[in-house]
C-alpha cells in the first residue's frame, strides 16, 4: 500500500503523510509514533518554550527517530537560538508558519534539513518559495488552529499553479482519513498533513476530556474567532484567527470580542485556570473541522494504515504529483 510521490523521495519516508506540528499536543512520543508509521512526525514547537522544546528532543533522541520540527515565524523570530538547538539533532525538515521565512530558510537548509513553509494565500506560497522553500503546506481554513479563510480544495491546486510546480506541496486542513489524502494527490498535491485526526490517537499529548470532545464533535461544532487569543492573551497578528470547537465561553463571547477585551483581566485568570484543570467547557480544545471525520482514539499507526489502504483503494491507475 506504499504510494510515492515526490514528498515521499525528498523527505525518504514510506508514506505522503506529515503530523502537524501542535504546541504541546505534538510532543515526542507522538512525533516518533507518526514517524515509525512511516509517515514523518513533526515536533511541535510552538511559542519556544525551550525547557519543554529541549525535553522532547531528549526523548526523541533516546528513540534514534527521524523527525522534524515546526515553529511558528513570528514567535521564533524572538527566540532564534531555538533554531539552533534544534538543527543540533539533526531534523528531516523544519516547518515555518506565520511570518516572513527568509530569516530562517538558508539556516536551516545550511544544516541539511529541508525548509518547509506553510502558507495560506498565493502571495505567501510565492514568498516562501522566492525564500528557498523545499516544500511547501497550503493550510486551508478547514485547519484547526491558526490560519486564515481560504479553503483547502480550491487553494492546494491554485498554489500549486502560482509556483508552477516548483517544490511539492502539502495539503492541510479538513484532512482525516483516506479519502481527503486521494483528493488532496488528486488536487496535485505531494501529500497531506494532519492535525485533528492525530490529536485524537493515544499517543498525542493532552487531556482525554480534549480528545474525547473532538470523538463526539461535527465540523459544524468548530468556529474560527480571536475569542480563545484574547482569553489567554495572546492575539495574533491580523489576517489569523484560530479555530477550535465552539464550548459556552466561545458561544458566550463570540462577537463580542470587544467587550470580551474590556473583561480581559477577570476572564483571562478564569481561561487560565480552566486549562489548567482541564475545563473544557471554558478552555478551548484547538481542533478543525476534520473532527466530524474522527470516531475512534486509536494509537497513530492505525489512523496511518487506515489511511494508506483507503486512499490506495481510490487511486489505483490514478496518476500522481
Amino acid at each position: 500500500m506504499s504510494i510515492r510521490t515526490r514528498l515521499t523521495e525528498l523527505l525518504a519516508i514510506e508514506h505522503p503523510v506529515l503530523l502537524a506540528p501542535m504546541d504541546l499536543v505534538a510532543d515526542a512520543r507522538l512525533a516518533v509514533a507518526v514517524t515509525k508509521s512511516g509517515g514523518l512526525g513533526l515536533l511541535g514547537g510552538g511559542y519556544g518554550e525551550e525547557a519543554w522544546l529541549t525535553r522532547e528532543l531528549d526523548a526523541i533522541g533516546k528513540t534514534g527517530a527521524r523527525f522534524g520540527a515546526g515553529f511558528i515565524t513570528w514567535s521564533l523570530a524572538r527566540q532564534p537560538h531555538l533554531l539552533e538547538i534544534v538543527l543540533e539533532r539533526k531534523p528531516v525538515a523544519v516547518m515555518l508558519s506565520f511570518g516572513p521565512p527568509r530569516p530562517f530558510v538558508d539556516r536551516i537548509k545550511q544544516s541539511g534539513a529541508r525548509a518547509m513553509c506553510q502558507v495560506q494565500t498565493v502571495a505567501l506560497a510565492r514568498e516562501a518559495v522566492e525564500a528557498g522553500a523545499d516544500i511547501l503546506v497550503a493550510q486551508g481554513g478547514e485547519a484547526g488552529g491558526h490560519g486564515i479563510s481560504r479553503g483547502t480544495m480550491a487553494l492546494v491546486p491554485e498554489v500549486i499553479d502560482a509556483i508552477n510546480d516548483a517544490v511539492p506541496v502539502v495539503a492541510a486542513g479538513g484532512i482525516a482519513d483516506g479519502r481527503g489524502l486521494a483528493a488532496a494527490l488528486m488536487l496535485g498535491a505531494s501529500g497531506v498533513m494532519l492535525g485533528t485526526r492525530f490529536y485524537a490517537t493515544t499517543e498525542a499529548a493532552g487531556y482525554d476530556a480534549a480528545k474525547d470532545r473532538i470523538l463526539r464533535a461535527s465540523g459544524d461544532d468548530t468556529a474560527r474567532s480571536i475569542v480563545f487569543d484574547i482569553s489567554r492573551r495572546n492575539v495574533w497578528p491580523s489576517p489569523f484567527t484560530g479555530r477550535c470547537l465552539r464550548n459556552t465561553h466561545l458561544d458566550r463571547w463570540l462577537g463580542r470580542e470587544i467587550e470580551l477585551l474590556r473583561n480581559q483581566e477577570p476572564e483571562s485568570a478564569r481561561y487560565a485556570e480552566a486549562r489548567n484543570s482541564g475545563d473544557f467547557e471554558t478552555a478551548a480544545v484547538i481542533a478543525g473541522e476534520a473532527s466530524g471525520l474522527v470516531h475512534d482514539l486509536v494509537p497513530a499507526r492505525v489512523v496511518v494504515e487506515r489511511m494508506m489502504e483507503q486512499a490506495a483503494q481510490r487511486l489505483r491507475g490514478a496518476p500522481l504529483a
